[in-house]
């Protein structure tokens, strides 16, 4: 899918190993050694953003590890992650050759042109046309991860408060899709001054955009009538027996003070920047439950196992 290994925390310890990966720009070398003190510095300092992988010791080796729950059966919250290319069926052959096999590939079902891959886990990976060939030199680039929301009314302003912005909201009648972005004023590389879903009302436009986006978005999946039953709720990935979708997290330059502002939005935490044995770090709840980590821009003494960085 063209991702980078760009950086990996090792903990012996606790018997895991977290790999970060992301989508470079065509063409763009990678030097650093993942695992080393140079390659944190990058990670932990990047603008753009990082898929983040979980390997517990030993799960590859266990003949009675059944896998990882991957989501979308019945009250899951988290859905796919997705990869944007010029040509969804080029795309999805090579794929095929490749030996991946697929949910739904892009002439089956009632949408036409997209498709869902397996990963190797089982989890589902959403393969997107751009709406213009050639914008983007990539063959795919990392394009979203999707969460089910119970009401838009919470979930939105949450993650605008953490800096997101809504530029695409989208209703099909029993459900709406809301997507979300972190970024500056330009897009990393395309330069293009980011809109908004409240001051463009043509959704052709809005469409657009996202599609031609180097960095993800975040979607959100709003399924009609949640928000008025007081006893729904999303599982949300870490729950006994149903653990596969971990958290998202967010880069910020004081972990404390950005706690105390989400503090105030009334949905608790997880672990507070103080608590457990790695001080300076946070998991923030937001609405539904999602583990949301908050984690200090630069990085922190994680107490990992280092590597040197000379290859």
């Amino acid at each position: 899918m063209g991702m980078t290994v760009i950086d990996t925390l090792d903990f012996p310890q606790w018997k895991f190993k977290l790999f970060f990966l992301t989508t470079l720009p065509e063409g763009e070398s990678y030097d650093l050694v993942p695992g080393s003190k140079e390659a944190h510095d990058y990670m932990w300092s990047i603008e753009g953003t990082a898929l983040e992988l979980t390997y517990n010791y030993g799960t590859d080796t266990d003949a009675n590890f059944k896998g990882y729950h991957v989501g979308n059966q019945e009250k899951d919250g988290f859905g796919h992650v997705a990869f944007n290319t010029d040509d969804v069926y080029a795309a999805c052959e090579k794929l095929e050759q490749a030996g991946v096999s697929f949910k739904k590939k892009p002439d089956e079902g009632r949408m036409k042109g997209l498709a869902f891959a397996y990963d190797p886990d089982g989890y589902w990976v959403e393969i997107v046309k751009r709406s213009k060939p050639n914008v983007i030199p990539n063959y795919f680039n990392f394009s979203q991860t999707m969460l089910r929301i119970k009401d838009p009314k919470k979930s939105i302003p949450f993650y605008e408060a953490l800096g997101m912005k809504l530029v695409r909201s989208k209703d099909y009648g029993d459900f709406s899709n809301y997507f979300m972005i972190s970024a500056n004023s330009a897009d990393h590389g395309n330069g293009k001054d980011i809109i908004t879903d409240e001051n463009e009302k043509d959704d052709t436009v809005k469409k657009e955009f996202i599609s031609t986006l180097f960095p993800p978005v975040l979607e959100l999946t709003h399924n009609h009538g949640t928000e008025s039953d007081e006893d729904f709720k999303h599982y949300n990935g870490n729950e006994d027996g149903r653990q596969g979708f971990g958290h998202i997290g967010f880069l910020v330059d004081d972990v404390y003070e950005a706690c105390d502002g989400i503090r105030e939005m009334g949905y608790g935490f997880k672990k507070e920047p103080d608590g457990g044995s790695m001080k300076g770090l946070a998991f923030a709840l937001d609405p539904d439950g999602y583990a949301i980590e908050i984690i200090k821009r630069g990085g922190i003494e994680f107490g990992d196992q280092k590597v040197e960085n000379a290859k």
